[in-house]
């Protein structure tokens, strides 16, 4: 799979090698893949992040939580924004490459709290709308973003969490990306596996 990166508030068609980012308040990148656009979360997302995030078959796996309003979604889009401020990172969002259309989020966030008994790792997660489903949008953007953040960030591992119930997630985590598994632990009363993969392996496998 191909796939440019290219960072905001660079002219447009310029790529530019980036260097690994150990400090914050970097720009986010831009990652073009055959299918997708992924870049820095907007303000103008709510309405999609809404339609989402509302849907109680999206949460299924989520806790079973749901947003009620829109004004939901914005606080959820200042949150991931604020990440990229004194982090350096947080999701991305996936947008059709044909017609710019929001089909979810995907990337990385910076876990600075205990999870699993683990902190300051970096998790790979996405979400989708439940109308792009099946279509491989998610293993297609897990690709990109694994093959970005291992050239361009030091973390000689990058984690990732999913329900044990949730067979589409594991399937992409541990069969697509190749992740292993750590453990099975405990997420807010949900059962969960816990899984990782080193830098050197990934970027074996790309080769």
């Amino acid at each position: 799979m191909k796939f440019t990166v290219a960072l905001l508030g660079f002219p447009k068609g310029i790529l530019v090698d980036l260097p690994y980012l150990t400090n914050t308040k970097m720009k986010q990148p831009i990652i073009e893949t055959e299918r997708l656009i992924i870049r820095e979360m907007r303000g103008s997302d709510a309405k999609g992040m809404f339609e989402m995030d509302s849907n109680p078959n999206v949460h299924r796996y989520l806790g079973n939580k749901p947003v009620k309003t829109l004004e939901e979604s914005k606080k959820v889009i200042g949150y991931v924004q604020k990440q990229y401020e004194e982090l350096g990172i947080g999701r991305w969002v996936m947008e059709e490459k044909a017609t710019g259309k929001f089909l979810g989020w995907t990337g990385f966030k910076l876990n600075v709290e205990p999870v699993n008994g683990h902190t300051h790792f970096l998790d790979l997660g996405y979400r989708l709308l439940e109308s792009e489903w099946g279509k491989g949008y998610a293993s297609e953007s897990a690709y990109a973003c694994m093959d970005y953040i291992c050239k361009h960030w030091d973390h000689d591992t990058i984690y990732g969490m999913a329900m044990t119930t949730n067979d589409a997630s594991n399937k992409i985590l541990h069969e697509k990306v190749g992740m292993h598994l750590v453990n099975t632990f405990d997420y807010d009363g949900d059962e969960c596996y816990f899984y990782e993969i080193a830098k050197e392996d990934w970027l074996a496998k790309r080769k």
